[in-house]
This record gives C-alpha cells, structure tokens and sequence, in this order.
C-alpha cells in the first residue's frame, strides 16, 4: 500500500509550476489529468489491497451469479488463451462508451486477472514489468470509472499446477 505522505508527495511535486527543464511552464491539456490519475491510484491502491483475491477465491467467487471475468490484454493474447467464459475488453478500449455496454451496472461484480498473474506460457501471458502490471492499469481505470465491486487475482501461478480452466477464441 502507498503511504499517503508519499502520495502527497507526488502530489506536491506534481503541483509545482516547473516541468523536466525547470524553465517551461506546464502545457496545459484538460484531456489529461495526471495529478486526478495520482489521486485516483492511491484512493484505487487503497481499496485493492482488501480485493485481491488466492485462486481457490478467484474460482470460488466466479461462480456466483452476474459475476464477469475480464480479461484487458489484447485481443490476440486473449484469442490464444483466456480464462474460460472470460469476456475480453482490452485495455487501450476501455472508455466511458465501453464499460457502459459491457457493465452498465457499475456494481457489477468484476474478476480481473493480467499476464503477471501466470508463468509457464510466455506466448498468451507475457511478462511485463511488475511496475506495469496490466492488473494495476486495470484497477486504477475501472476505480476511476466508478466501479468498485472489482477483484483481483492476486498470486502468480504455473499454468500447468493451476485449477483455473483456460481455452481459447475461435478464430475467425
């Protein structure tokens, strides 16, 4: 969990008028908003932490009824292998417009798993940076949307020793 001084932090150093060169005023673009994206990290890193869930919670919890698996890696890593009944929604798609058709109720109870939640299979789960976790990309977006029934796969599994059942798209 991010401490809230060093949030602060970020936020304080975020504020200051100067940009890399120290000279140039900020430029300004009201599509983006990098100190709302902090706040929204640390509210989002917060309520994460009580939502991530081991693999026997992950199945357990996706049984109950209206809950949805999403996947937010590409289409083509999703097409060569996903979690069975996942719906895909990849992450660069992920807009006001999409997760109003795909979960129009915002309490919609959401599964979310990335490529570092498994080892094994390089080819449909490459690894990324644990810094850049598509799982964290994920949670911030979907907390910043408004969703707050979100859960997470939390520990990093061989694919072969998972109890998770996997398949793939058929492809078109």
């Amino acid at each position: 969990m991010i401490g809230r001084s060093v949030g602060l932090l970020l936020l304080t150093l975020l504020a200051m008028p100067s940009v890399a060169d120290g000279r140039r005023p900020p430029i300004a673009n009201p599509a983006i908003d990098m100190e709302g994206y902090l706040r929204v990290a640390l509210e989002a890193s917060d309520h994460r932490e009580r939502r991530r869930l081991s693999e026997d919670e992950f199945i357990a919890m996706r049984r109950e009824p209206g809950v949805v698996v999403l996947d937010a890696r590409s289409r083509e890593k999703y097409d060569e292998l996903h979690v069975a009944g996942a719906v895909n929604l990849s992450f660069p798609d992920i807009t006001v417009e999409s997760l109003a058709r795909l979960f129009p109720d915002k309490s919609t109870r959401i599964l979310i798993y990335c490529n570092n939640n498994f080892s094994g299979a390089e080819g449909p789960f490459p690894t990324k940076l644990p810094t850049a976790s598509l799982n964290l990309s994920t949670y911030i977006a979907l907390h910043s949307y408004g969703y707050r029934n979100v859960w997470e796969l939390g520990p990093q599994i061989d694919l072969a020793a998972s109890k998770l059942k996997f398949e793939q798209s058929e492809i078109r």
